[in-house]
């Protein structure tokens, strides 16, 4: 089995699951909304909280500012954990407003915006990865628990490095380009829960003769 790099997989995934064409938003401030509300959640769920925001005409800062903490949680009930991330909401769209919206946040260098994203509650590296790449298109990777697990059972990373160590091993591995980094991930997400679930299913993974985990359950299969 010949040694796989970031690019070969990316080709496979890309190939076997075509574009992704995400992150599903129609404004960059939904999109970060979005990032937020996955936390914890499956995005079927986001996606009824995001329609429940549009109709109450609640998808924007200044409405998330002015509305009673309730009614924001009744809204974005389907996502859990909903009276955090109502405050998480609020606190964010405060923090967008004061700094001109988009517009204003896009022009800040990449390290100190990840860095003022992650002093907000709630947002995390990933999250804040999240919003960087997709909302603002700046050069980050982002790493979820899938990248982890697809790319451990690869024998590409070990499962002891951490957020900031595998971000690097991709940055390191690719070409400079958003919009790379935005299909890549969501490929990584659509292999994740297609294939390499915590059970895996190898019978048809794109990834097969490319995973050293494959061939050694193959390898111990003919035992």
């Amino acid at each position: 089995m010949r040694r796989a790099s970031p690019l070969d997989v990316y080709e496979q995934l890309h190939a076997h699951h075509g574009d992704q064409r995400w992150w599903p938003a129609e404004s960059p401030f939904e999109m970060m909304i979005g990032a937020i509300l996955t936390q914890n959640t499956r995005w079927e769920n986001v996606e009824m909280a995001i329609s429940n925001l549009k109709k109450a005409n609640m998808l924007n800062p200044e409405s998330m500012l002015s509305c009673e903490p309730e009614q924001l949680e009744e809204l974005i009930h389907p996502t859990g954990f909903f009276r955090q991330k109502a405050k998480r909401l609020i606190e964010f769209s405060r923090f967008f407003t004061a700094h001109g919206g988009t517009e204003g946040l896009k022009r800040w260098p990449t390290k100190a915006l990840r860095a003022r994203l992650l002093t907000i509650n709630g947002i995390g590296p990933e999250t804040a990865d999240s919003i960087l790449l997709y909302a603002f298109d700046k050069m980050v990777f982002v790493v979820d628990a899938y990248t982890k697990r697809i790319f451990s059972r690869l024998g590409m990373i070990k499962a002891s490095m951490n957020y900031e160590e595998i971000q690097n091993y991709f940055i390191q591995r690719l070409p400079g380009l958003p919009q790379l980094y935005q299909e890549y991930h969501a490929l990584i997400v659509q292999q994740g829960k297609c294939n390499c679930s915590a059970k895996p299913r190898c019978d048809d993974c794109p990834l097969f003769e490319l995973c050293s985990s494959a061939a050694e359950t193959d390898r111990l299969s003919e035992l």
